[in-house]
């Protein structure tokens, strides 16, 4: 079964902007949309009207409405439209667990907004199992060159998730893959004897990064060799590094690893930094 690009909307720009997106990508992937609203009627001890099927009618509304306008302006895409009897939070992640990814909105270099208020969308973000695409309406996310930017750590298999969810957007964009990795100098004694001997046969720290980062997208370059690919090494912070690199890219590709925080959710400091920062649309992908 085809796996569907999901978007959350909630009537607000940034939804609108996420869902624009969305539908561009479904067309670049050949992929069906399917767009979700988050509505769960909670009677509240305060004094005002409370219509429950009132609100149950214009949350009907807005979905058909934006699934009307999408499917006017993209009719090679197939849309569908659910109202999700949730909250948002567990909607959108139920949602998610069948789709090729979620697609949510964000506003400028603040936190996620709309039907993903405060925490909610770190806890989307830091809770789903598949890649999640955060898009801002800033004024400033034009694109000025066509390449995806990925941040690339560790070893090949750490790394592997991420890199692929860049190179097949590259792939469907037809543009080139621009591939980031930053280190910095770690204290003295947490090199191990073999490790400095792996780091003297690379010629030095420098060359023995560049050497990791090849190897990690060498399986990537031969299952895409018409995707042009950059590489760039540099020392210094990881957020800053990337978020240098991104400007004006047309996407950045960044990692997250799936682990248990007993202090709730966690995305990690580079996809933090990327989320409230990248100019571009920021696709975090998990990976073990």
């Amino acid at each position: 079964m085809t796996r569907a690009i999901v978007v959350g909307v909630d009537g607000s720009k940034e939804s609108r902007a996420a869902a624009d997106w969305a539908a561009q990508e479904a067309v670049r992937r050949r992929l069906p949309l399917h767009l979700v609203h988050a509505w769960l009627w909670q009677a509240v001890d305060v004094p005002m009207v409370q219509d429950r099927e009132e609100q149950a009618h214009a949350a009907r509304t807005l979905l058909q409405d934006a699934e009307k306008d999408l499917t006017y302006r993209y009719p090679a895409v197939e849309v569908s439209a659910e109202v999700v009897g949730d909250t948002p939070v567990s909607g959108l992640l139920d949602a998610s667990e069948r789709a090729e990814m979620l697609v949510v909105g964000s506003r400028g270099h603040g936190a996620l907004v709309g039907f993903l208020l405060g925490s909610c969308g770190l806890q989307v973000i830091s809770a789903s199992t598949r890649p999640v695409i955060s898009v801002r309406v800033t004024g400033e996310d034009k694109a000025t060159r066509e390449e995806v930017v990925v941040g690339q750590q560790g070893g090949v298999e750490d790394s592997a998730s991420t890199l692929r969810f860049a190179f097949e957007a590259a792939a469907a964009r037809g543009a080139s893959v621009r591939a980031v990795r930053a280190w910095n100098l770690p204290p003295i004694l947490a090199y191990s004897p073999s490790s400095m001997l792996l780091i003297d046969d690379a010629g030095g720290l420098q060359p023995y990064e560049e050497a990791a980062l090849d190897q990690a997208l060498a399986p990537w370059r031969e299952r895409y060799p018409d995707v042009p690919v950059a590489t760039h090494v540099e020392i210094g912070s990881a957020g800053q590094v990337l978020l240098s690199a991104a400007a004006g890219a047309a996407l950045l590709v960044v990692g997250r690893r799936r682990r248990p925080s007993p202090v709730g959710a966690r995305i990690g400091s580079v996809a933090h930094a990327a989320l409230h920062h990248a100019p571009c649309p920021v696709a975090v992908i998990p990976h073990p």
